[in-house]
């Protein structure tokens, strides 16, 4: 059950970054504040899944 778990964390830890890339690439310049909210939204599933894995 977990590593079903931490295959969907991962799997929108990935679709979280896929998207924001796609939407970086498109311009010249990225703010320090987007990329920092960028890896907060990882760093927050990341810590989900391990505070998930944790209590199993």
């Amino acid at each position: 059950m977990t590593d079903s778990r931490e295959t969907a964390v991962i799997s929108e830890a990935l679709g979280v970054i896929d998207k924001a890339l796609r939407e970086m690439l498109q311009r010249e310049l990225v703010s320090t504040g987007e990329v920092a909210d960028l890896l907060l939204d990882v760093r927050s599933l990341l810590t989900a899944s391990a505070s998930v894995t944790h209590e199993a």
